[in-house]
């Protein structure tokens, strides 16, 4: 996306139509998405608006990238909306590629802890010439009926934290709700409400220095902002906000943002400088949110640490036991 933008902008200040500038993609823009910009470009031929055109991919363009593209088309803007929608999904990627950055050590960790326990179960095994009467320090069973046993329970015990998730925001409708009760786990909660505001904060950029009116434009940075439990504010929001009330009102009536940033958007409407405000605190919460995921991940690193310590500890006091056993059973028989 932050490449189509910067090729979009370039060739829209070039004097290029809108049709030949889908055109050009579609043969030298990236590679997986030149079939889906053909079809654009079709569309564009035939008559349709660039809203309509992008809408009719479904979910394959960003939400935020079909409103604002509607935006820039309706106000004679996309030039600059497009340099913005740019900036936005540059700052996106270099977030998910901190976020991956992070994570690969804890990540290695835990199956280096994995693979080095099936291998300890495999081993076992094929040291005994008896498996079932094998020495069994884990419970597992040893050979490579103990080491899938050991697989299957650590396969199912991620598998179920998973499930649950699905469960409760898809078959329950309950995503909102998950969500809050994410935002307020330590460490993780405060990393995802920095990933969301940077989210929000842009897109309030976009949409309120738009023609967009003002509660059109909070529903829309709501709906873009990726956390449920701030979709789900939305189109209460947006009924409050054209009865006449605030925007740093509303939102604090939803109970999920912090009142830094509710201070940060009273500011900025009592200024009249809301864009601005919230460009500046799009680009502090894209840096809090770099820092957060550091602390996560050195979280994630000592959890990962423990889970192995814990094993570890599990084995000896097994060894113990069984050794323990051993000599009793030996004291018995002299």
């Amino acid at each position: 996306m932050a490449a189509l933008c910067h090729a979009f902008r370039v060739e829209h200040n070039a004097g290029m139509t809108l049709v030949e500038i889908f055109q050009q993609q579609a043969r030298k823009g990236p590679i997986s998405a030149r079939p889906l910009i053909a079809r654009v470009a079709e569309r564009l031929k035939e008559g349709d608006s660039l809203e309509d055109a992008l809408k009719a991919e479904g979910e394959a363009f960003p939400p935020l990238f079909v409103s604002m593209a509607a935006v820039g088309e309706q106000t004679g803007n996309l030039p600059e909306v497009f340099h913005e929608l740019e900036k936005y999904y540059r700052a996106q990627l270099t977030l998910w590629r901190e976020f991956i950055a992070h994570s690969v050590w804890p990540m290695i960790q835990l199956i280096a802890a994995i693979i080095v326990i099936t291998l300890l179960i495999l081993i076992l095994g094929w040291l005994s010439d008896n498996p079932e009467r094998a020495f069994d320090p884990l419970g597992f069973g040893v050979g490579p009926a103990g080491a899938l046993k050991f697989l299957a329970t650590v396969f199912l015990f991620f598998g179920t934290l998973v499930l649950i998730y699905l469960v409760a925001t898809r078959a329950m409708g309950q995503k909102a709700a998950v969500h809050r009760l994410l935002l307020k786990i330590p460490v993780i909660g405060p990393c995802l409400q920095a990933i969301a505001l940077s989210r929000l904060a842009r897109a309030l950029k976009l949409t309120m220095d738009s023609t967009l009116a003002a509660h059109r434009a909070v529903q829309r940075s709501l709906l873009v902002s990726g956390n449920s439990a701030y979709e789900a504010c939305a189109d209460t929001a947006a009924t409050q906000i054209k009865r006449g009330r605030e925007i740093a009102d509303v939102l604090r009536d939803c109970d999920v943002f912090p009142e830094e940033f509710l201070q940060a958007i009273h500011t900025g409407e009592q200024t009249g400088e809301l864009p601005e405000v919230m460009a500046r605190q799009a680009e502090y919460y894209q840096e809090e949110a770099g820092r957060r995921l550091r602390t996560l991940t050195i979280v994630a690193s000592f959890l990962v640490w423990l889970f192995v310590a814990a094993l570890i500890i599990w084995a000896i006091f097994r060894i113990a036991l069984s050794i323990f056993g051993v000599y009793q059973d030996a004291m018995r028989g002299l």
